[in-house]
C-alpha cells in the first residue's frame, strides 16, 4: 500500500486543520489506517487510527475529544481532522497502514506501509 500524506501547515492556537492520506489500496476499507506524530526530541506518539475489522475508531488520550478519523472509501483516502489545536500537538504527522489486531493498533510495530510525513505547526 502506498500512502501519501498531506495538509499540514501552520495554525494558531485553537484553530483547525484537516490531514489527508491518500492510499493506492482499494480495498482501504478492509486495513486499518492510522496516524502517528513524533515531536522533536519526543518518541513516536500514537494519534487515531480506523481499524479494518469492526470499522470502528481509536484515539489517543491526548488527542481524544479534539481529533476525528475518517474514511473515504471512493477517495481512497483517511482523514485526520484536528480541532483546537494547541502548541503540544506540534510534530510531523505520518499515516501508517496494515492488517492490525486490536490490542496492538496503538503500536506502530504492527504498520507495515508508511507515508511520508507532514509537518503540523501550532503556534501560541
Amino acid at each position: 500500500v502506498q500512502l501519501q500524506a498531506s495538509g499540514g501547515g501552520l495554525v494558531q492556537a485553537g484553530g483547525s486543520l484537516r490531514l489527508s492520506c491518500a492510499t493506492s489500496e482499494r480495498t482501504i476499507g478492509r486495513v486499518t489506517v492510522a496516524w502517528f506524530r513524533q515531536a522533536p526530541g519526543k518518541e513516536r506518539e500514537f494519534v487515531a487510527a480506523l481499524s479494518g475489522s469492526n470499522h470502528r475508531a481509536y484515539y489517543g488520550d491526548s488527542v481524544r475529544g479534539r481529533f476525528t478519523i475518517s474514511r473515504d472509501n471512493a477517495k481512497n483516502t483517511v482523514y485526520l481532522q484536528m480541532n483546537s489545536l494547541q502548541p503540544e500537538d506540534t510534530a510531523v504527522y505520518s499515516c501508517a497502514a496494515g492488517n492490525v489486531i486490536l490490542s496492538t493498533i496503538s503500536y506502530a510495530r504492527g504498520y507495515h506501509s508508511w507515508g511520508q510525513g507532514t509537518q503540523v505547526t501550532v503556534s501560541s
